[in-house]
């Protein structure tokens, strides 16, 4: 479970997280996260949050955005705001670390996705991008859905492909999240 000042890190992408102010703390209205990107991290994918607004704000260093179709540069006291159902992907395109102030409003189960991916990560169960295999992302993508989702493939082609690959995961033992990341 978050809580303020938790430090949670994958270390394949460097990035690193350190709640503010969890879902707990605000009655599930705001999920505050300070996080910090190592120099030159790889673009991720294009994903989009169905429900939530994201409010950046650059403290320190650059990061890249794309967002409408375009890439820019958000330099050290740039703020961003990000309306639900956008499709965006940041990260740090530069040669020092950055660092944000990036909140989710509501907070929804945001924090528990975030927690479960940097632990796989932690743990040498992702590749080496940081991102999990496709098993184990047919979990997370089905219960986190309300928060996240990919744009490719399409949302109705993920939920069929997630639907028929999430039972075998389960199989072979796979989770949507895991206890031991939440602590």
């Amino acid at each position: 479970m978050a809580y303020k000042h938790k430090i949670i890190r994958n270390p394949f992408t460097g990035q690193e997280i350190r709640f503010l102010q969890t879902a707990a703390d605000t009655a599930g209205t705001l999920l505050e996260m300070e996080s910090t990107y190592t120099p030159g991290s790889v673009e991720p994918p294009m994903h989009y949050h169905p429900v939530q607004t994201e409010h950046f704000e650059i403290l320190t260093g650059e990061m890249s955005v794309k967002i409408h179709g375009a890439t820019r540069v958000l330099k050290v006291g740039d703020t961003l705001e990000i309306p639900p159902n956008t499709p965006h992907a940041m990260w740090n395109h530069g040669t020092i670390s950055a660092t944000i102030n990036w909140q989710a409003r509501p907070a929804l189960n945001m924090e528990e996705f975030f927690e479960t991916l940097m632990g796989l990560a932690a743990d040498g169960k992702t590749k080496p991008n940081g991102m999990p295999g496709l098993l184990q992302i047919s979990m997370l993508m089905k219960r986190f859905s309300g928060v996240i989702r990919m744009i490719k493939p399409s949302f109705p082609v993920q939920r069929v492909v997630f639907g028929v690959l999430s039972p075998i995961a389960r199989l072979l033992g796979h989770r949507s999240v895991y206890d031991k990341y939440l602590n």
